[in-house]
């Protein structure tokens, strides 16, 4: 059985001064809608922070990011440095039961990079969960996943993707703090995977037994 449901949204870090540039395009020519702008994610931090800016397709959405340089530069700069404009940062995924999941995950070798954040977005409790990179290295630069929960959409209508205010800025400083511990070690420990782990046979698509010659 899958832990996961769907792609709840792709975040994309773009270069500094270029976030209207890729607003316009995934919402003229691909056709989305801007739901959510966040113009300063840590307004109140002296060092850095970054835009959010939200576009929903319906089933699913895009977070665009910019950095903002202060006093240091923002991991989000750094990220665009190391991978170029309009690069995806994470992908999140809407899982069945996050905490499950996430004990599922752990036992074999997972690391979340900090703990569940736990809101309520005006359509239910919405958690999330982000990880370290999938390669060891700079936190601020490294690609990711994030896990989360949402309520169910036939008990409350139509949801939005899970990008907030909150959420953002939570995160944003929980790589900060990656990056000034030297925190460098990857999401998965491997050394979990069993010797000789072969791929599963493949099968049909109804998950009927498979019919003899």
């Amino acid at each position: 059985m899958s832990h996961l449901k769907k792609i709840d949204h792709v975040s994309y870090a773009v270069k500094k001064g270029h976030i209207e540039k890729w607003a316009w395009f995934h919402i003229e020519v691909e056709g989305g809608k801007l739901i959510k702008r966040i113009d300063d994610a840590r307004p109140g931090d002296p060092d850095s922070s970054m835009k959010i800016w939200c576009i929903d397709y319906g089933d699913f959405g895009i977070a665009l990011i910019e950095g903002i340089d202060r006093a240091k530069k923002s991991q989000v700069t750094s990220f665009v440095e190391r991978h170029g404009d309009h690069s995806c940062q994470h992908v999140a995924y809407d899982c069945h039961n996050l905490d499950g999941f996430l004990d599922h995950m752990k036992t074999l070798g997972g690391h979340p990079r900090g703990d569940v954040l736990v809101q309520d977005d005006g359509f239910g409790v919405l958690k999330q969960m982000f990880a370290k990179g999938y390669a060891s290295g700079h936190a601020g630069e490294a690609t990711f996943p994030e896990y989360c929960e949402r309520p169910s959409v036939d008990d409350h209508g139509d949801v939005e993707i899970t990008f907030s205010n909150k959420a953002g800025g939570t995160f944003y400083k929980q790589v900060q703090g990656a990056i000034e511990d030297g925190d460098e070690e990857p999401f998965f420990d491997f050394s979990h995977m069993p010797t000789g782990w072969q791929v599963p046979a493949e099968q049909p698509k109804d998950h009927a037994a498979p019919v003899s010659a």
